[in-house]
C-alpha cells in the first residue's frame, strides 16, 4: 500500500471540507462581487434569471447555471473568459458577445494560462464564436449546444468551437448548428472531437496544421463540406456520418499517413470524398453512396490504400486520371462497386474479373466536358465496346483485382438508416 505524506492527506482533506458554496443574488455585477469574495475551489451557484456582466473566473473555481441561468454580455467582449487551471462552467446560457474577431469575442473563452478547464452542459446562443479554447491545455467541452449568429455572411461569422494551439482538447457530444465551421482548429495536436452534431454550417470539422488527432463518431447534415482535414497527418477520420453535405463528405488536403475507416457518406452534391496531393492514407469500410464523384483523386494523391470499402450509386464512382495502374486490392480483397456487373461462380464472395470504374472516355470527359454531348453516339459507345472487351487499350487508372460482390455497412449507418 502507497503511503501518502501526512500533509498532502492533510491538505486535500481540508481543501474538500472548507470548499465553500456562494448562492449568487440575481444583480447586475453580482457574480463577480461574489468571486472576489470566493476563495479557491468554491462552488457559485446562480439563481434562474438573467444576469448583466462580463464574467472573468481567474481561479479554480465552479460556476453553475444549475440550467435555469444566462449571462448576458450586451454586446461587449467574451460572456466568460476562464484564464485559471481547474475551472468547470456548467449549466449556463450565455448570450451577448462582442463582434470584434480580433480578440475573437466569444460565449465562453479559454485562454492558454487556463489548464484542463471544463465547459459542461452550456448553452451559447448568438455569440459571435461560441467557445473559444485559446491555448489552454487538456480542455473538456462537452454537452453544449451552440448557436451562432444569423446576421452575417457565413465567412463572417465565427465557429462554434475554435481550437489554437490547445493540446489536448476533447470537444465531445455537442451540438453546433448556424456560425461558419462547427469546429475550426488550427496549430494543435493530440485533439479529439467526437459524437458531435453538425448542421447548417459551412465545414463540421476543419483541420489545420494539427497532428495526431481524431474526428470519431461525429454526424454532419446539410452543411457545405462535412470533414476537411489540411495540413496534417496522423489523423483518424473514424465512424463519421455525412448526410447532404453539398461539395464533399470527407476531403484531405495535402495530408498524409491517416486513416478515413468505417464512415457513412451519402447525398454530397459533388464528392463523397476528395484527396488533394495526400499520400500514404488508409480508406477502409467506408460507404460512399450516391454522390457526384464517389472519390477524386488529384494534384499527385498516390501511394493510399483504398480497400473494403463500397461505392453506391454514385453518377462517377472514381475520378483519377493516370497513365498508371493503380491496384485497390489488398491479400485479394477489394471493394464493392454497385455498377459492376459481376459474377461468383465459386462463391467465395469475390468477383471473379477485375473491376475497372474509369475507360478512356472518361478521361476525355474530363478535360472536355463538351465531349458529353457525344455521349449517345455509335462511336462513344463502339470504343467503350472495345475497351471492356480489350482492357489492354486503357490508358491506365484505377483497378480493383478483387471486387467485392456485397457491400458491408458500417455501424454509423445505423444513426441514420431512416432519414429521409
Amino acid at each position: 500500500m502507497k503511503l501518502w505524506p501526512l500533509s498532502l492527506v492533510f491538505g486535500l482533506f481540508s481543501s474538500a471540507l472548507w470548499a465553500a458554496e456562494w448562492d449568487v443574488p440575481l444583480q447586475d455585477g453580482a457574480i463577480a462581487k461574489t468571486l472576489a469574495q470566493a476563495a479557491d475551489g468554491d462552488t457559485l451557484r446562480l439563481r434562474a434569471g438573467i444576469y448583466r456582466e462580463n464574467v472573468v473566473l481567474d481561479r479554480p473555481m465552479v460556476l453553475d447555471g444549475q440550467g435555469h441561468a444566462t449571462i448576458d454580455a450586451n454586446g461587449f467582449g467574451s460572456v466568460i473568459t476562464v484564464t485559471a487551471d481547474d475551472v468547470t462552467v456548467k449549466g449556463i446560457t450565455v448570450i451577448g458577445s462582442g463582434s470584434s474577431h480580433e480578440t475573437i469575442d466569444s460565449g465562453i473563452q479559454l485562454k492558454k494560462t487556463a489548464f484542463a478547464p471544463q465547459i459542461l452542459d452550456n448553452v451559447s446562443l448568438g455569440n459571435l464564436y461560441g467557445i473559444d479554447i485559446h491555448g489552454a491545455k487538456d480542455a473538456l467541452v462537452a454537452g453544449n449546444r451552440i448557436e451562432g449568429r444569423l446576421d452575417r455572411h457565413v465567412n463572417s461569422r465565427g465557429n462554434g468551437v475554435y481550437v489554437w494551439n490547445a493540446p489536448g482538447a476533447v470537444v465531445d457530444n455537442n451540438d453546433i448548428r448556424y456560425g461558419r465551421d462547427g469546429i475550426f482548429v488550427n496549430s494543435s495536436r493530440r485533439n479529439s472531437f467526437t459524437n458531435n452534431l453538425f448542421r447548417d454550417l459551412r465545414f463540421a470539422v476543419h483541420y489545420m496544421y494539427a497532428n495526431d488527432s481524431e474526428v470519431i463518431g461525429n454526424t454532419s447534415i446539410g452543411n457545405d463540406l462535412g470533414y476537411a482535414v489540411m495540413f496534417s497527418r496522423n489523423v483518424v477520420v473514424a465512424d463519421n456520418v455525412s448526410i447532404n453535405d453539398r461539395e464533399h463528405g470527407v476531403a484531405f488536403n495535402y495530408t498524409n499517413r491517416s486513416v478515413v475507416t468505417g464512415n457513412y457518406v451519402r447525398g454530397a452534391k459533388e464528392k463523397c470524398s476528395f484527396l488533394y496531393n495526400s499520400n500514404r492514407n488508409e480508406f477502409s469500410g467506408n460507404w460512399f453512396e450516391s454522390c457526384g464523384i464517389g472519390i477524386h483523386f488529384t494534384a499527385g494523391s498516390a501511394n493510399n490504400q483504398i480497400v473494403g470499402n463500397a461505392f453506391v450509386g454514385n453518377r462517377t464512382q472514381v475520378k483519377l486520371v493516370s497513365t498508371k495502374w493503380h491496384e485497390w486490392s489488398e491479400e485479394g480483397r477489394g471493394n464493392y462497386w454497385s455498377d459492376n456487373a459481376a459474377y461468383d461462380v465459386n462463391g467465395d464472395g469475390i468477383a471473379d474479373s477485375p473491376y475497372r470504374p474509369n475507360d478512356s472516355m472518361d478521361h476525355i470527359l474530363w478535360s472536355q466536358p463538351s465531349a458529353k454531348l457525344l455521349l449517345g453516339s455509335p462511336a462513344v459507345q463502339l470504343l467503350r465496346w472495345s475497351q471492356s472487351t480489350f482492357p489492354a487499350l486503357l490508358p491506365g487508372g484505377v483497378i480493383d483485382s478483387f471486387p467485392l460482390m456485397k457491400p458491408v455497412k458500417p455501424a454509423a449507418a445505423g444513426k441514420v438508416e431512416n432519414d429521409g
